[in-house]
């Protein structure tokens, strides 16, 4: 094209001897600061290929002379900041469970790094504020618990979960199938809800109630006690409230009797350290739902049963 180019009498600017329908295109030089911003890219371009890791490779990709990585970089934050709070965290790790409250500041650091983890491992079930999902997973701001709400026993909880086959100290409990394995027939079931609802004060005594009393006596209370009260040494739910996991209308309570759902709660010292548990329970704790430790019990200490913990599952 270089016979087709001339200098153009208005601009007295070289074209670049393109030309369409008689419409001429000025070859206009480059303006020098955008020319050295190419330039200037470039070169850092280069710069950047030789320090940082740029190139991708079959199994990685080039390291780049300083060494610099984004893992590399989060892994240093990481360190930084768990030095930052090794004070805090050595503190709880040496104090024990039951001594948190006596100690504010530490029980509130303890809550908030419970929240946190709490927000990472324990939502997906529990929800956002623990208040659980009905007829799936437990409220953990309420005060029913089945096997204790102190600290200690919902640190346990935490630790060893609840019907863990490969764990030996997890929380075990086990409602028959009264309906599925013929321990009692239609009507039988039908009494014993009848009962059950007449001691939660959801309907009146009637026939039905009285026949399931009978029943419930000899096949419920050596668990829920005689008058429907829990027992949390088998973390067999109270019978006499309102608060009901998987439902207290008569068809749900039907559907438990016969074939409960006995649930499971992951064991988290698998998966967490010792004190991260000890900060989720003391933000279980902090709830609503927490209590007082209970008083000892000589037999219980002695025999090291740990049969106290998170109302996590239940037959409610």
């Amino acid at each position: 094209m270089a016979e087709n180019r001339r200098i153009d009498e208005v601009t007295g600017t070289s074209t670049s001897g393109h030309e369409w329908d008689g419409i001429e295109e000025l070859d206009t030089p480059m303006p020098r600061w955008w020319l050295w911003s190419l330039y200037a890219t470039i070169v850092w371009g280069i710069a950047y290929v030789i320090l940082y890791p740029a190139w991708p490779m079959i199994h990685g990709a080039t390291e780049g002379v300083l060494g610099w990585s984004s893992r590399g970089q989060l892994e240093a934050e990481m360190q930084a900041d768990a030095q930052r709070r090794a004070p805090v965290m050595n503190a709880i790790a040496a104090t024990a469970i039951a001594d948190l409250p006596a100690k504010p500041e530490l029980m509130q650091a303890a809550v908030q790094g419970g929240a946190a983890a709490f927000r990472v491992h324990c939502v997906q079930c529990h929800g956002a504020g623990g208040a659980g999902v009905k007829t799936l997973y437990p409220s953990l701001t309420d005060d029913d618990w089945l096997w204790g709400g102190d600290l200690a026993t919902i640190d346990y909880t935490i630790t060893h979960g609840i019907r863990n086959p490969d764990h030996k100290a997890t929380r075990t409990s086990l409602m028959p199938a009264f309906g599925r394995d013929g321990i009692l027939d239609a009507g039988q079931i039908a009494d014993v809800v009848s009962h059950v609802r007449v001691i939660s004060r959801q309907e009146k005594p009637s026939a039905s109630s009285a026949r399931g009393a009978a029943l419930f006596e000899a096949n419920c209370a050596v668990c829920h006690g005689p008058a429907g009260e829990g027992g949390r040494e088998v973390g067999a739910p109270k019978l006499t409230d309102s608060i009901w996991l998987y439902g207290g209308d008569r068809a749900s309570i039907t559907a438990t009797v016969t074939e409960p759902r006995n649930g499971v709660m992951p064991r988290w010292n698998s998966r967490l350290d010792p004190v991260t548990i000890k900060m989720l329970a003391a933000y279980v704790y902090s709830l609503g739902g927490g209590e007082k430790a209970p008083a000892p019990n000589p037999a219980v200490a002695s025999e090291g049963s740990g049969t106290e913990g998170l109302g996590a599952d239940g037959q409610r």
